[in-house]
């Protein structure tokens, strides 16, 4: 078993800070948790590259449409290298105008971080992967129960 990251809660951090600014429709506070050439892979598989261009991107999204909100569960988060750590999280989605999550929308979340001076954290990489749960109902509905856990403490 790999043990815990020595900043894990520095990434955490990291992580809490992503979700918030996706929840506040920023692209400019999304792009600003990320390394100048950090990278993001959408849940449709959309590759974006750079903090710049992540920024530019986000602002259309956000501008474009409504987008939905995260509710994140951290699973891990560990070393696997100097300087460079993965966390691992389950998220739920609420879709736009809803109150409550789509189980069909989980997704597992992956985010790379690395250490760009002294406890200054970055996303190098974050991908989003839905979580099919396919033939596994009882699985999603105890991720779907453990997410909107997330949901009373908001």
């Amino acid at each position: 078993m790999t043990s815990a990251h020595p900043q894990d809660a520095q990434i955490r951090a990291l992580y809490s800070a992503f979700l918030e600014a996706w929840n506040r429709r920023s692209g400019a506070a999304v792009a600003s948790t990320f390394a100048d050439d950090g990278d993001i892979v959408g849940y449709d598989g959309t590759h974006t590259s750079g903090r710049l261009s992540i920024a530019s991107e986000l602002r259309r999204v956000f501008g474009s449409h409504p987008t939905a909100t995260y509710v994140g569960l951290v699973r891990s988060v560990r070393q696997i290298a100097p300087g460079v750590a993965v966390l691992l999280a389950h998220a739920g989605v609420i879709p736009p105008g809803e109150e409550d999550l789509d189980p069909v929308l989980h997704c597992q979340q992956t985010l790379v971080a690395v250490e760009e001076g002294p406890d200054r954290w970055k996303i190098s990489l974050f991908q989003i992967t839905p979580v099919a749960f396919a033939g596994k109902p009882a699985a999603r509905e105890a991720l779907t129960t453990e997410l909107r856990g997330l949901l009373a403490v908001r």
